[in-house]
């Protein structure tokens, strides 16, 4: 089974379009939406309604911080342009897709693979996995081989002996990693819908559970219509400059 690993899609509908077809064209059988549907972008309708045809499907879907933020009264925590967004996005979406968003799981396990939207050791509480400390605390939470996260921007892969030394490494697109059975791994994705590592082209990975193959992408997109929808619909400057630079 080919698995599409999608993350931090942010409202994005160009950038999720985009993976979606050079997914397709790879032949993916099972596709993984690992929370952060909405948030920052300019169509969180659009995005929302196509991740919800493809769950029908039978796709797994998580929830993402961005996506429990619109169920909180107290948003007073996130970054201003984000509570804006967030906020924003409430009067956007209609009372079947809110109904989707609200009840989206914080981990689905598969076999010897975890999903999570931020971390194994508590996924509920947003905390991010920023070094090798973090995957490490994230991989000895769980019994899973692999664990797969969202929540942060860059493409990351951390591996893990079985002594416990762990290590971590940034992953060329398109060459595919074996991931052995003799280690345990943490694969972060990176960002379709809001890459952050100067390279503005959306992220995902797809994971072959035959081979045990893991292969990172950069799908490039139409940014700049997604960047002026952003400004059109009054969202602050930051976020369509930030679709623009890939940072």
């Amino acid at each position: 089974m080919l698995i599409a690993l999608i993350t931090d899609l942010h409202a994005n509908l160009e950038a999720l379009q985009a993976c979606l077809a050079h997914a397709a064209e790879r032949r993916v059988s099972q596709f993984a939406f690992l929370g952060d549907l909405v948030g920052y972008g300019a169509d969180p309708a659009a995005v929302t309604s196509l991740v919800m045809e493809h769950a029908a499907r039978g796709a797994w879907v998580l929830q993402g911080n961005h996506d429990a933020a619109l169920f909180q009264s107290d948003t007073s925590s996130m970054h201003p342009a984000a509570r804006q967004a967030v906020e924003w996005t409430r009067s956007q979406l209609n009372a079947e897709q809110l109904s989707f968003l609200r009840n989206l799981p914080y981990r689905i396990e598969k076999d010897d693979l975890l999903l999570v939207h931020a971390n194994a050791w508590a996924p509920e509480k947003w905390e991010y996995i920023d070094g090798v400390m973090e995957a490490m605390r994230s991989m000895h939470a769980c019994k899973a081989q692999i664990t797969v996260c969202g929540h942060v921007h860059i493409p990351t892969l951390y591996h893990m002996t079985m002594t416990g030394k762990t290590g971590e490494f940034l992953p060329a697109p398109e060459h595919s990693i074996p991931l052995s059975k003799q280690r345990r791994w943490l694969v972060i994705p990176g960002s379709a819908g809001q890459p952050r590592d100067g390279n503005p082209a959306a992220c995902y990975a797809t994971f072959d559970t035959d081979t045990q193959e893991l292969t990172f992408y950069r799908v490039p997109y139409d940014y700049e219509t997604a960047a002026g929808k952003i400004t059109a619909a009054g969202l602050p400057a930051s976020l369509a400059k930030r679709l623009l630079t890939g940072e």
